[in-house]
């Protein structure tokens, strides 16, 4: 009974200090409602912030560095994809580039043997080359035109500097040509200069032809231009051939001259086949064109032995 006494004692002596809280809380509560309607409490407010700012900004800055890590990383990234696919156009406009080059240095030469062509005057087909055979004792090239169209054995062969060489062998869809430094080729010449006339020979070396039928007291000087002569009936008359390069006495009556070949031998990409006026006149009296068959009416001229 003593306990139970005691606590309802205790219970009633709490009970006011209790309603007091309660009511200094209630009372402070309605001084800051209005002390905050007149607004006196903004500069509290400030402050509270100003001192709160730090801490916010600490408890946020992981937050923010992720972020920032995420947007650069994937900013990196599109940097690099970008990067890649402009080193793949890079590339891809390098080979067009290079194409367009290619078919810019096909149509110059091409245009030339369009303008040898009309210097030449003769009937003429514009052939490729398939293949180059250039060891030192042949000097064949094989055309992508042959006997279907008129191409015959003999047959001269032009490129827009000068004379290359003639057909050697056909089929019918190529023919093989003789360069005219093959070494088992000759071609009559003349000096522009002075009209003497002599053989061009072969050596075999691609960049060499000699005259080994000049007699030492010729008149032929270094740089004397030599053209077709006509003689033979093979290469009409007036075509460069070669430039002379080299004079020397061998000790005996004759002289010993070496020339160049003016056509760039070893650079060629197309070529001309020529049919001269005999040949289409010998076509006409057996056929009804030049292209019409594959007859040859001119023999390779071969250097003497």
């Amino acid at each position: 009974m003593r306990r139970e006494g005691h606590a309802i004692k205790l219970a009633f002596t709490k009970k006011p200090a209790q309603n007091f809280r309660l009511l200094v809380f209630a009372i402070t509560s309605l001084v800051f409602l209005a002390a905050d309607r007149r607004g006196a409490i903004g500069a509290l407010h400030s402050g509270l912030d100003a001192a709160v700012y730090p801490l916010q900004q600490l408890v946020s800055a992981p937050v923010r560095f992720a972020g920032w890590v995420q947007d650069n990383l994937s900013g990196y990234a599109g940097i690099l994809e970008e990067n890649q696919r402009l080193k793949e156009e890079q590339i891809r406009l390098e080979a067009r580039l290079a194409k367009f080059s290619a078919l810019e240095q096909e149509n110059i030469r091409l245009r030339a043997l369009l303008g040898a062509s009309i210097k030449i005057g003769e009937h003429f087909l514009i052939a490729e080359l398939l293949s180059v055979n250039l060891v030192p004792y042949e000097h064949l090239v094989l055309a992508n035109k042959g006997s279907n169209i008129g191409v015959h054995v003999g047959q001269p062969v032009f490129d827009s500097r000068g004379v290359v060489g003639q057909v050697l062998r056909v089929s019918p869809v190529s023919a093989e040509v003789m360069l005219i430094t093959d070494p088992n080729h000759a071609i009559p010449v003349q000096i522009e200069r002075n009209g003497l006339r002599t053989i061009a020979v072969g050596t075999g070396r691609i960049d060499r032809l000699i005259l080994p039928y000049l007699s030492g007291s010729a008149d032929i000087r270094e740089g004397d231009r030599l053209v077709t002569s006509g003689m033979g009936g093979v290469f009409p008359a007036g075509y460069p051939v070669a430039t002379v390069v080299d004079i020397s006495s061998t000790g005996s009556s004759l002289a010993k001259v070496s020339a160049e070949p003016i056509a760039p031998l070893d650079r060629i990409h197309e070529v001309l086949l020529v049919w001269t006026r005999t040949d289409v006149q010998d076509k006409v009296q057996e056929g009804p064109s030049p292209a019409a068959n594959g007859a040859g009416g001119a023999s390779v001229q071969h250097a003497p032995r």
